[in-house]
This record gives C-alpha cells, sequence and structure tokens, in this order.
C-alpha cells in the first residue's frame, strides 16, 4: 500500500514535502500526529488512529500551492480564479477566461477548462474528501488513468468530469 500511496504523490505533483507527509501519514501515522499535532489537533485529531493519508495528501497538495480548492455551489468565476494560481496553469500560459462566463454550475465549468487546458497536456482531477468542498488538481493528461487506478486501490474516490 505504501507504494500506492508513494505513486499517487508522484503522479499528482513533484513536490517532495508532499511525498513525505503522505508517507508518513500512510507509514506511521504515529510520528505523523507528533510532527503535526498542532494543526490537526485544531482539527479535532488527536488519536493516530484518525489520521488519514487521503486527507493528509490534499492538505499537502494545498500547502505546495498545487491545490483549488472550491466550495461545491462555486461556477466558473470562482473556479477561473483558483486555477489561474495553480503553478502548471501559469507555466503552461493556458487561458481561462471562458471558464469565468460559466454561471450555472461548478462542474460545467471544470468541462470547460479541461477543454481549455487539453492543448496544454492538463487535466483537472477532483479529490473527493467525503465533504461538499471540490478540491482540485490540475495534472498532465497522461496521468490521470493511473491516478483514478491507483485512487481505486486505495479505496479512494478521484475523477474527472468529460
Amino acid at each position: 500500500m505504501k507504494a500506492d500511496w508513494t505513486r499517487l504523490c508522484q503522479l499528482l505533483d513533484d513536490d517532495q514535502e508532499l511525498l513525505e507527509a503522505v508517507e508518513l501519514a500512510a507509514g506511521d501515522p504515529e510520528a505523523f500526529l507528533a510532527a503535526h499535532g498542532d494543526m490537526l489537533g485544531e482539527l479535532g485529531v488527536t488519536k493516530a488512529s484518525q489520521i488519514d493519508p487521503w486527507l493528509a495528501m490534499i492538505d499537502a497538495l494545498d500547502d505546495a500551492g498545487a491545490l483549488a480548492y472550491l466550495e461545491g455551489d462555486d461556477a466558473g468565476e470562482e473556479l477561473a480564479d483558483a486555477l489561474a494560481a495553480l503553478p502548471r496553469i501559469v507555466a503552461a500560459g493556458a487561458e481561462l477566461d471562458e471558464v469565468s462566463d460559466v454561471e450555472d454550475s461548478l462542474v460545467a465549468a471544470i468541462v470547460v477548462a479541461d477543454r481549455l487546458l487539453a492543448p496544454h497536456g492538463l487535466r483537472v482531477v477532483y479529490l473527493d474528501e467525503g465533504t461538499e468542498d471540490v478540491p482540485l488538481v490540475v495534472v498532465p493528461v497522461a496521468n490521470v488513468e493511473e491516478i483514478l487506478l491507483v485512487a481505486d486501490r486505495l479505496d479512494r474516490t478521484a475523477r474527472v468530469y468529460s
């Protein structure tokens, strides 16, 4: 299972701190709790048995600046703003103005974003954390299928919208 967590992190982002945090959460929850106890305590996590590597991964992606974190009732304008700050989008020089025009739903906006990102070899992936929030990461198209497979092996949900 550790190999799956490692591979998933590698597919999502190349941030070393992401990899280290998730490997620690998956392999030694006691050590992860000791290292992140202050922050986890604020979230009500006080026992190693409460540590979830998936949530640690989402937090580490956010810390690395690789996550667009939205609310379920957001739409195009919020998505465009969140995506525009992600390093892969900046590096690709992708234009997302058309995403801002989508007012009916976040899912519809993600579909438009995927269409605009495709020529840049990028895709939006949703990482379900079991809340109404919508954590999104932008990854190379070539990684998407394996991300979905590895997440499934780990009994987690990652998906694309188009």
